[in-house]
This record gives C-alpha cells, sequence and structure tokens, in this order.
C-alpha cells in the first residue's frame, strides 16, 4: 500500500452478506450514497456511474477484484465537466482533478464476531493530490451513512455544506 492511501476502518453490526449486498445493490447505494452502479461485479468488468440520472462511462473505470462478503475493488471513477458542474465544482478545480492519474477504493469485509470489520483503501492517489484532500472528508461521511442504514435501516441526512 502507498503512503499516499487513505484508509478508513469501521465495525458495522451487520452480516458480510448484508454489507456486500449494500456496497453493489444499486437500490442501497443510491440511498447512503447516491450513486448507482451498473456492472456485473466481477473482476474485469466496466463500471458506469450513474449519480441522479448522470451517467460517467470509461473504459479504464473497472473492477478489480470482487469476492462477495470478503473483498471489493474498483478504479475511481472519471471526472468529467458534465460530472464537475452537477456537483458544483469550478473549473479550477475540475482542472486540478483531471490532471490526477486514476486511483482506486478497496473494501475489505471481516468478519468480527457479531460484527463486520469494514477497511476501505483508497490508494494509488497522487502525493499531495486534490483528490486525497476531498476524499479525506468525503468517505468518513459516506461510511457512516452506510453504517446508519445496515444498523437502523436509515441512512443519515447529507451534511450541510
Amino acid at each position: 500500500m502507498d503512503t499516499n492511501a487513505f484508509v478508513y476502518t469501521t465495525y458495522i453490526r451487520t452480516t458480510p452478506d448484508e454489507l456486500w449486498q449494500a456496497l453493489t445493490d444499486p437500490s442501497a447505494t443510491r440511498r447512503y450514497w447516491g450513486v448507482a452502479f451498473d456492472t456485473e461485479w466481477t473482476a474485469g468488468s466496466p463500471m458506469v456511474w450513474d449519480e441522479g440520472g448522470r451517467k460517467t462511462a470509461d473504459p479504464e473505470q473497472i473492477v478489480l477484484a470482487a469476492e462477495p462478503g470478503r473483498l471489493l475493488s474498483y478504479t475511481w471513477h472519471t471526472f468529467t465537466p458534465e460530472w464537475a458542474e452537477a456537483v458544483g465544482i469550478g473549473d479550477e478545480m475540475y482542472a486540478k482533478l483531471a490532471e490526477e492519474r486514476r486511483s482506486k477504493v478497496t473494501f475489505a469485509i471481516e468478519p468480527a464476531g457479531d460484527i463486520v470489520k469494514l477497511t476501505v483503501v483508497h490508494d494509488d492517489l497522487e502525493p499531495d493530490g486534490t483528490i486525497r484532500d476531498l476524499i479525506g472528508e468525503g468517505w468518513p461521511a459516506l461510511l457512516s451513512s452506510l453504517k446508519s442504514l445496515l444498523e437502523t435501516g436509515e441512512e443519515l441526512p447529507e451534511p450541510p455544506r
């Protein structure tokens, strides 16, 4: 793992299979993330990111590993001008993001008694890059909402910006 990786571990009162479903099922990911993934969830499969009807596809957006209930890894999405506009990213910030190399995210799922340990590693990041800064805030909020959804049936409200 590279030293610029973002690593976040949380413990969730759920099962590995329920967590896997929450990470891969479009109806779940839309609830806590606002994104649905169109993919076969097998290594090498292309991934289309659907954020509110705005689809992002790229030949380098792929599933890297998929072991149900154990491990999921994929390349991070492509930054497009349409995406930047939709999420309120200005031209200068978009240009910085578009210059950075494609990163990847890995979800390691481990049973831990009656709970599950989820470790998220987002790596292949540019040293001191803009993406690293953004995910440092984004992943904790997103994973907190995932945890809430699995434990209570309700995702967290989006925090004010």
